[in-house]
């Protein structure tokens, strides 16, 4: 599927954008990689790694329509990564969100209706399901605008879709490096928010092939929510740090105990597959599709009503040998 084609990855110089690259040129021999993103010394720093002859970098904002439609010229797919993503900032600068979650996300989709790009994939948060926050309320409203993108397309061929999932394991900014850095600062405890919170988790490499996956499987409209394991944060601090105790501190302004990726208000429109979930579009397109068929001929089923996936009633919990396992694989 994209031997030979043009992908675009906005805020590439991220986590996802470095690994995505490394699953994309291992497994395909696509004719050009752009990286899409505002900052010279990411894209020179990944330059001197990602130096292959497809590799592209370009320097520019989603903020910016017009340079966002430049970028994409004779592009086949795109991948959405680029967002502000640290809730703290967010709460305290909230128009800069705005401007770069739900602005920039609309500029993405008008650059790829006028350039005839074949496939979008917006990367979400499990914050948009419910948000309490406004990096959730942002990527829920970018969500809306992708999904709803597919009734602007007209005789084009361009596809929008959505793919959410939970924390990733080890990423920049997450919970894992900070505890870390805490236990070689010498640290004499853990914060923890609440003994009872959890998160969902999944690894890097296992978001890109979900994602990558999920171009063959989209017809436009759906947001993808795959199955991941569930973890105490409380069992998560012990697998790190064994001997030292933990203070709790309680839940931070936009935390919540439980994230959520299947809201029970959406239940009515879920479908559950072998590996994953589709929540379908609340709106009706001029195109209809029968998404309990994806283009991988795989068959989802009505979930019951009601039904709510968050990371509390999951029934895949990861132990701690998993996670450190699971970590491991991230440092490699």
């Amino acid at each position: 599927m994209f031997n030979d084609k043009t992908i675009l990855i906005t805020g590439g110089t991220g986590s996802f954008g470095k690994k995505y690259v490394d699953h994309i040129l291992a497994q395909y021999s696509p004719k050009k990689v752009i990286i899409f993103s505002r900052d010279e010394l990411k894209q020179f720093e990944m330059a001197q790694t990602y130096n292959a002859p497809e590799m592209r970098y370009f320097i520019g904002d989603v903020r910016d329509e017009s340079r966002m439609k430049e970028a994409m010229d004779g592009v086949d797919y795109v991948i959405h990564a680029a967002a502000l993503k640290q809730v703290p900032a967010a709460e305290y600068n909230p128009m800069e969100c705005i401007k770069t979650n739900i602005h920039g996300a609309q500029n993405v989709i008008q650059a790829a209706l006028a350039n005839g790009v074949q496939k979008v994939i917006a990367l979400s948060t499990d914050k948009a399901a419910n948000p309490v926050n406004l990096y959730g309320a942002t990527k829920l409203a970018s969500d809306k605008l992708f999904v709803a993108a597919n009734n602007m397309v007209g005789p084009r061929p361009t596809r929008f879709s959505v793919v959410r999932y939970g924390n990733v394991a080890g990423s920049r900014g997450s919970v894992v490096p900070f505890f870390k850095k805490l236990i070689a600062d010498g640290a004499k405890e853990l914060p923890i928010t609440h003994l009872d919170m959890t998160r969902f988790m999944i690894t890097l490499d296992d978001g890109v092939e979900f994602v990558l996956k999920n171009f063959h499987r989209m017809q436009g409209g759906e947001i993808f929510i795959p199955k991941i394991p569930s973890m105490k944060m409380v069992d998560l601090a012990k697998a790190l740090a064994p001997d030292l105790p933990h203070k709790v501190i309680g839940i931070r302004p936009g935390e919540k105990l439980h994230e959520i990726m299947c809201p029970a208000d959406d239940s009515h429109l879920t479908l559950e597959f072998h590996d994953h979930y589709v929540i379908m579009p609340t709106i009706q397109f001029s195109h209809p599709s029968d998404f309990t068929v994806n283009r991988l001929d795989e068959k989802g089923e009505p979930v019951e009503q009601g039904f709510e996936y968050h990371s509390g009633n999951n029934t895949d919990w990861l132990s701690e040998e998993g996670f450190l396992k699971m970590v491991e694989q991230v440092s490699e």
